[in-house]
């Protein structure tokens, strides 16, 4: 009971705004959580193979990083409230539509449609979140936003595979109890955009033509004065290029250790359902279950990662988190054993998706307040870029070696890949030593 009172007195110090937002998420991340358990099963059902279901993985991918970039754009440049609210709904709508579709090309234009809206949360959650709180909070509601989203898809994934199967128990095909629960999901994602209509926008004035020193200098003279304007224009438009050159080689390092980390994980998360039932054969509950509990384990990881963060430095918290799920994923690969393979995927999962809150809270801390949204959409654009390109690699590995082997080259490759993106990350953004800061002060 105490527990739930502090929960309850820290979500009420939010603002309305965060509030209406978290609710929105909860919502918007149900739906995609029984999705993104059962879909691939559905197209299983519907006598589909595993080709298919690469294809569809690939070209949903696609579509949804070619919007990365132009979702980012119009975040920086327009209303963010908007775009949610638009993204909610289509996204909704498409979700709905590719739950009652049979037909092969059916399928890969639902795919399409609604990738091309999946992004928009996934790009502005972080830019909307950044400027609605504090500098000093940004990593603990970035870790809650993190939590909160795992938190509904657990909801949405375990509550959908339970649900597939108690339809089935009472009589309906398969296919029948697979498509009412993503119709549930679709109609989850679409309600979504109800909390966001009462979110409130605070309009504010461009930096770029708010003069920073003239209001406080007095000017001796006519003359003085406009030389004053000029040169202060002209050192704004100088840190204004520097600031750039500065963002744009950040954006670039950040860009391509999320390449390597997409190319990995578009080689095996997409799939881990279909590894489950089909190298073990579990029930769709207990494959829901399982999925479920990894991402409670995730939740735990990712609220203890900024105490971690704190001890340690954040850069070094993200590649200890990466380094220490590499055995459990190279276990979970190669073993035959059900009750290993389970222990071992909850290790992995927990600990290489803790460190996503605190690779937000640095993008957003290094890079300026009117490029977030361009870094955090090339972010997610490489990061998908990783999986749309993957999905035929996957089922060739697969369908060509088997369901034991197969499976065990492709959580190799994911490992060799996470291992080459910890150790650039970590070179690139090393926080100096403590000696170092004291040094440049004082120099």
């Amino acid at each position: 009971m105490r527990l739930l009172q502090q929960i309850h007195a820290e979500i009420r110090g939010w603002s309305r705004n965060i509030q209406l937002f978290f609710l929105a998420s909860i919502l918007y991340q149900i739906g995609n959580g029984m999705f993104s358990v059962l879909y691939n099963l559905y197209i299983q059902g519907l006598g589909y193979n595993d080709t298919m279901n690469g294809q569809i993985v690939s070209i949903q991918s696609l579509a949804t990083a070619i919007m990365f970039v132009p979702i980012g754009l119009c975040g920086d440049f327009f209303s963010r409230k908007r775009l949610l609210i638009t993204g909610a709904l289509f996204s909704g709508i498409f979700l709905i539509g590719r739950s009652f579709d049979y037909s092969a090309s059916g399928l890969i234009w639902f795919a399409v449609f609604s990738g091309l809206f999946a992004g928009v949360f996934q790009v502005l959650a972080i830019p909307f979140l950044a400027e609605n709180v504090k500098k000093s909070q940004r990593l603990k509601m970035f870790s809650y936003y993190s939590s909160l989203v795992l938190a509904s898809q657990v909801l949405g994934s375990l509550g959908g595979g339970i649900f597939a199967d108690l339809l089935h128990t009472a009589g309906l095909a398969k296919v029948t109890g697979l498509q009412t629960v993503l119709f549930v999901g679709g109609a989850a994602t679409l309600v979504a955009f109800i909390p966001m209509l009462f979110v409130s926008e605070d309009k504010k004035a461009p930096q770029a033509n708010t003069p920073t020193q003239p209001v406080t200098e007095s000017v001796a003279s006519e003359t003085d004065g406009k030389q004053g304007v000029v040169h202060s224009a002209e050192q704004d438009s100088k840190n204004d290029t520097l600031s750039q050159k500065k963002d744009s080689r950040l954006i670039g390092q950040f860009v391509i250790t999320q390449l390597l980390i997409g190319f990995g994980s578009g080689l095996v998360v997409p799939y881990l359902n279909l590894y489950f039932t089909n190298r073990f054969s579990v029930s769709l509950s207990a494959m829901s279950l399982l999925i479920s509990l990894g991402q409670i384990m995730t939740i735990v990881s990712m609220l203890i990662g900024p105490t971690l963060a704190a001890k340690v430095g954040s850069v070094r918290a993200v590649v200890i988190f990466q380094v220490m799920s590499l055995p459990f994923l190279l276990l979970t690969g190669f073993t035959n054993m059900l009750l290993i393979a389970s222990v071992s995927f909850l290790f992995r999962q927990a600990l290489m998706n803790a460190a996503n809150p605190i690779q937000s809270a640095i993008l957003v801390d290094r890079v300026s307040d009117k490029r977030r949204g361009i870094a955090n959409s090339l972010m997610q654009t490489a990061f998908m870029i990783g999986w749309a390109t993957m999905g035929p690699v996957q089922s060739y590995l697969v369908t060509t070696y088997g369901t034991y082997w197969g499976y065990a080259i492709t959580f190799s490759i994911t490992g060799s890949l996470y291992v080459i993106s910890s150790i650039m990350y970590y070179m690139m953004f090393k926080e100096p030593k403590a000696s170092s800061r004291v040094l440049v002060a004082n120099g």
